[in-house]
């Protein structure tokens, strides 16, 4: 069963509790007020953020690791904040990652990394290592060392999550966090670059938001060029062609165009001059054509 067919299967049973979601947020909006687990949740930018790299966390293989450990400096990373035991927008948004990581011609553990933190204290690196083993069996390629499910303490976890404004809660009644979905993408040396928001992942605007973050150090000459003529537009949370730059390219493209014929002109020009010169003033055949 492929990565689209069971990402339609969550979505449809996802829609039952939904529901219910859906009919407390329009409850509440009848008596013009904001549901309380909601009041702390959602995400500020942080763009360009360095990340607290010294923070300590435990890695799926119940090794403890500092954040900076996992940067090597050389590729992008892509970060996630969830928790193993979500019943269902964790699972959404990663189904939807890895769907979109899936249609890339690039590869985890090539041109990136990838790092999700579970925001649940108590989530154990068992759990978060079973996690893993799911997400790598939809990927269904790339390096197994190249992605990290960590676990860590409260205080660690929150000083993260404020450092990219990730804002999230934790509902005693329920027993579940209230959170948002969204990816980070960030620099080799731990940088915010990029937010991506949902739980479907377009292949190109990953691809492109890894090569921007990547800062030449991935990707082809050509893969930077066609970066160069497209700008991420945060309202449509996609990248697309950008008007100036492809003005300046047209117009650096016909000047390029203009100085061809101006030197062929010239050329040619000094040319006859000079056999004319040495036939001390006689004519003399048109030069050859140019090739």
């Amino acid at each position: 069963m492929n990565v689209r067919v069971r990402l339609r299967r969550v979505t449809m049973l996802a829609l039952i509790p939904a529901s219910l979601v859906f009919a407390s947020l329009v409850h509440a909006q009848l008596n013009n007020a904001v549901p309380t687990d909601l009041e702390a949740v959602g995400v500020e930018e942080h763009l360009d953020a360095r990340l607290p790299l010294d923070l300590p966390f435990i890695d799926d293989n119940r090794r403890p690791v500092k954040l900076g450990d996992l940067f090597t400096g050389v590729r992008p990373v892509i970060l996630t904040l969830n928790y193993s035991d979500c019943p269902m927008l964790c699972s959404l948004q990663l189904n939807g990652l890895f769907d979109g990581l899936e249609k890339m011609e690039w590869e985890l553990g090539k041109q990136f990394d990838m790092i999700t933190v579970s925001i649940d204290p108590l989530e154990t690196p068992q759990r978060a290592r079973l996690t893993k083993q799911k997400y790598l069996r939809l990927y269904g390629r790339g390096q197994a060392g190249a992605y990290h499910c960590l676990t860590g303490k409260d205080e660690n976890i929150k000083a993260l999550a404020a450092t990219v404004g990730f804002k999230y809660t934790y509902s005693e009644e329920t027993r579940q966090y209230a959170h948002a979905a969204v990816t980070f993408v960030c620099t080799p040396d731990g940088r915010v670059s990029r937010y991506l928001y949902g739980v479907e992942y377009n292949p190109q605007t990953v691809k492109f938001a890894l090569l921007e973050a990547g800062q030449g150090k991935v990707g082809t000459t050509v893969d930077r060029f066609i970066l160069a003529c497209f700008h991420y537009d945060a309202e449509a949370g996609r990248y697309g062609p950008s008007a100036f730059r492809l003005m300046q390219l047209g117009g650096g493209c016909t000047v390029i165009m203009i100085g061809g014929v101006m030197w062929v002109v010239w050329r040619r020009d000094a040319w006859r001059k000079k056999r004319a010169s040495a036939a001390g003033g006689a004519s003399v055949p048109d030069p050859p054509a140019e090739k």
